[in-house]
């Protein structure tokens, strides 16, 4: 096995930073040592096959992107990404770990899925990997397969309650799938918008003509996320069973599920980079000569962006600094807007939802740093530390210290990144939803299990390199 030392960097973890080296032996990490310290009086760097100098820098635990969907059929279409390339920008970008959602349809089986999620990521992922369920009616036979998934590694179960005809599940299925994550212990996952409000009100919009991304945002008003988030931890009331809100978007939806929590209740919820940046009126000004007033279309996503004005994007900010929301993920959804976005051009119900943003959390959650909205530590803390603890990875996963794998990303403060399709971005897609954002840092060595895989503007990984991580019981929870 081979041996690596990172050297001279300034070691962040979650709770804390030191100034410290890294020895890795192999796949793992073997010490955390004093700056300069000597292995039986001999030069550490003279003992090592490899030494990454990150002086002036700082190294970190890979981040952990919770939250993908590699090769996601949906609306008639798949997600652009596929398992090889979506992993191999999230290595790019720093990412060492994705957890990806098997997606289950009505009347199918989700063991099959599962099964077929396995096809399609074997030998293909760059960085390692686990899987999320994806339960859309629930069955006898679902509740069945979740026992035996959990057994499995995949110990989180996803449910909707919007998507009528295609992922929607009723109250009664939520409960019934709720009741048995109570009992085996899996975190349940929520994505929580009133579909039957929102479809009303998108046919709705329709019918008078407005049809432009634009009214995406508008058919889809925070009261719907509000009152299913709201729902949704009910829910988890009655049965007692972990409740996880995926990509909040809503400052009211935050604030219910602070209040959950205020009463001792295991509810979390992350966000995603849109909901922290990006906002309605920059999608009802976007245009482009190619695009016109459709260009909005590349931000379209459910949850939707929100309105800057009703300080929703500062409100998350702030949940993020008092954990009112544990964590930052992508939902990394991509889709191209020639064959893609474009099939919703005069019908914004017809665009495919979703953001491509594996590649730039890191990096625009490090700007949050520069602009002083969150510390160093907690950077780290939200986009590894917490979601390694919240599904089940962390001691191997997520933090700097003996016997953790060696994902590790030297990152350079002083560096700078600017984020373009023509510059730093590697995702399957032909346009990049952070064109022009401007980062005061840059991700220079990337490790995955003590293999170098980034090294500055050099890509040495390879396919196949990830492997799938089976993980336990979620180690967040109060």
């Amino acid at each position: 096995m081979s041996t690596t030392l990172i050297t001279g960097g300034k070691v962040v973890n979650a709770t804390g930073t030191a100034q410290a080296d890294v020895l890795i032996d192999g796949e793992r990490i073997a010490a955390v040592l004093a700056p300069g310290s000597t292995l039986l009086g001999h030069d550490l760097t003279a003992s090592v096959d490899t030494v990454v100098n990150a002086t002036g820098k700082y190294v970190i635990p890979g981040g952990i992107d919770a939250h993908t969907h590699m090769q996601m059929p949906f609306g008639g279409t798949e997600a652009s990404d596929t398992f090889e390339t979506g992993t191999r920008a999230a290595a790019w970008g720093g990412t060492t770990s994705i957890v990806d959602f098997v997606v289950q349809y009505p009347d199918e089986n989700p063991l099959d899925r599962y099964a077929a999620w396995h096809e399609k990521a074997a030998g293909e992922c760059a960085i390692d990997y686990g899987f999320h369920q994806i339960l859309s009616d629930v069955q006898d036979s679902s509740l069945v397969a979740m026992d035996e998934l959990v057994a499995e590694g995949v110990t989180s179960f996803k449910l909707f309650m919007a998507y009528k005809g295609v992922f929607l599940s009723d109250d009664g299925q939520i409960l019934r799938a709720f009741q048995k994550g109570a009992k085996n212990g899996a975190m349940m996952m929520m994505h929580a918008e009133n579909g039957a409000v929102i479809d009303v009100l998108v046919n709705q919009a329709l019918d008078a003509g407005n049809t432009l991304p634009f009214f995406h945002g508008t058919s889809r008003p925070w009261q719907a996320e509000e009152e299913a988030t709201h729902r949704a931890i009910m829910l988890a009331d009655i049965t007692g069973a972990p409740l996880y809100v995926v990509h909040v978007s809503a400052k009211q939806a935050v604030q219910q599920i602070a209040a959950a929590r205020d009463r001792g209740m295991n509810v979390f919820g992350e966000t995603c980079p849109q909901y922290l940046y990006l906002s309605l009126e920059d999608q009802l000004g976007a245009s482009s000569e190619e695009w016109g007033n459709f260009e909005g279309a590349k931000w379209v996503c459910s949850t939707p962006l929100r309105s800057k004005h009703e300080g929703h994007q500062h409100y998350m900010w702030q949940s993020l600094r008092t954990n009112d929301i544990q964590m930052v993920s992508t939902d990394h959804c991509p889709f191209c807007m020639k064959g893609q976005k474009d099939m919703g051009i005069g019908d914004f119900s017809k665009i495919p939802n979703g953001v491509g943003s594996v590649e730039h959390r890191m990096d625009l959650m490090y700007q949050g740093v520069v602009a002083e909205q969150i510390t160093l530590e907690r950077w780290v803390e939200i986009t590894s530390t917490t979601p390694a603890r919240m599904f089940g990875m962390y001691g191997k996963k997520g933090v700097i210290q003996p016997g953790a794998d060696g994902d590790i990303v030297v990152y350079d403060p002083h560096g700078h990144t600017s984020i373009g399709v023509n510059e730093t971005h590697h995702m399957n897609m032909d346009y990049s939803a952070w064109e022009g954002f401007e980062i005061d840092g840059h991700v220079d060595t990337v490790l995955s299990r003590g293999k170098v895989i980034v090294d500055g503007d050099r890509y040495l990984g390879a396919k196949g390199d990830g492997k799938y991580f089976k993980r336990g019981l979620s180690q967040y929870l109060i």
